[in-house]
């Protein structure tokens, strides 16, 4: 993949009002955030009320003259709309305004791109890309093929763009082959896992909630935690102590956002699983931001379409040193815990690890027995599947007070 460093070009937000101004306005403000993480300068934004999406140009006529004004008042080099846009849009935007246009996304593509650290990753942001250019190739032929760098370019970049779609189609052949390659490997990683006994929980949350800070708060794994978007692409799993003697694997996922484009979906289906294979689902959520029921619902719509409906789930509401002298209350009641957490503060942490325990605690029985010392074997099974409490010599053998998973039980 070929990468570019970070270029800051001006650009013009352009969004769509199909019934919820303030909702535009909402979107809006995230694909600023979104275009300042790209690398890119807001200097305007322009929102026009519509029933839905004019057909050839995204915006209406009118809409595209008070445009191309901005374009100039302000030096623009590009715009990004805030919804993804078809080839025949990208076309007839690009001959009128002629200059950059880049959609929501081919902008989080492009983010995508830069971020991706794993072998995985890259496969995974560059199959993306190449099927969103497949279906757009008559769309971005001539307005990509003059880019000299900056947003939107990243990844397979310039030297794809000369490809017709026989070579595209191949690429994609090779990549999906790769992919299954890794996807084998993690599938044979999950079911050790799952042989092993030992339970899993997976951190999701919008994007820039706190999930890598929750993470390396917990176990210290230091993944980058900052306050850009999709901070952290790469999945990182870690072993997190609950009790002393009780450790379940804490998975950090990447980052949900609304409009998620169907292309991230399906080459990211390997990694978001890691969601749909967790015995428990740890939902992180930005309670000092001011759209975070909005956030919590676009989190619990994508785990719904991941078929992540019956998992026990613990919401975090974190960053609550930002919310200091307010008396917001926070409450999710589709959660089986509602905890107020901090990352930097360490609120809640340990609140967090007695909650995952009780939930741990539900398949599990307790048991007080006395073993032979010819059954030493079966408290190696207890101590290496369940949580082995005491265990104390005396001389009829074993006595042993443990937790054991219940579908050992009947061997013991």
């Amino acid at each position: 993949m070929h990468e570019t460093g970070q270029i800051y070009e001006k650009v013009i937000l352009v969004g769509l009002d199909t019934g919820s101004a303030e909702q535009a306005e909402r979107s809006l403000d995230e694909l600023a955030e979104l275009a300042k993480t790209a690398g890119a300068e807001v200097a305007g934004r322009l929102i026009q009320a519509r029933e839905s999406a004019h057909p050839a140009t995204y915006i209406g006529k009118g809409k595209l003259e008070e445009l191309k004004d901005l374009l100039w008042e302000t030096e623009s080099s590009g715009i990004i709309c805030d919804d993804e846009l078809t080839s025949a849009q990208l076309g007839s935007l690009e001959s009128e305004l002629s200059c950059k246009i880049i959609d929501r996304t081919l902008l989080i593509l492009d983010i995508f791109a830069a971020r991706a650290v794993s072998g995985e990753g890259k496969i995974q942001v560059e199959l993306a890309q190449l099927r969103y250019r497949a279906s757009r190739l008559t769309g971005l032929g001539r307005s990509l093929s003059r880019l000299g760098g900056g947003i939107g370019t990243r990844g397979p970049g310039e030297k794809k763009l000369e490809m017709d779609r026989r070579l595209i189609r191949e690429r994609i052949s090779r990549l999906k082959k790769d992919l299954k390659a890794v996807e084998r490997h993690r599938e044979l990683v999950r079911s050790q896992r799952m042989q092993s006994g030992v339970k899993s929980a997976a951190l999701v949350g919008y994007t820039s909630a706190g999930k890598s800070s929750i993470e390396n708060a917990l176990t210290g794994a230091g993944i980058l935690a900052d306050a850009m978007l999709f901070s952290t692409l790469d999945t990182t799993t870690r072993t997190l102590t609950l009790d002393g003697t009780r450790e379940i694997l804490l998975t950090d996922t990447v980052g949900f956002i609304r409009k998620l484009p169907h292309h991230l979906v399906e080459a990211f289906q390997s990694t978001l699983e890691e969601a749909k294979y967790a015995d428990i689902i740890i939902h992180v959520v930005d309670a000092s931001n001011p759209q975070m029921e909005e956030q919590m619902h676009v989190v619990y719509e994508t785990l719904r379409e991941l078929g992540v409906g019956d998992r026990p789930v613990v919401t975090l509401f974190n960053k609550q040193d930002r919310l200091e002298g307010t008396d917001r209350k926070c409450r999710d009641f589709r959660a089986d815990y509602s905890i107020p957490t901090s990352a930097k503060t360490g609120q809640g942490l340990e609140e967090l690890k007695k909650a995952l325990l009780e939930i741990l605690r539900r398949d599990e029985i307790y048991i007080e027995r006395l073993y032979g010392f010819s059954e030493a074997g079966k408290v190696q099974l207890i101590r290496s599947r369940g949580q082995l409490l005491s265990e104390e010599y005396v001389p009829d053998g074993i006595a042993v007070k443990a937790y054991v998973p219940k579908d050992i039980y009947g061997k013991l």
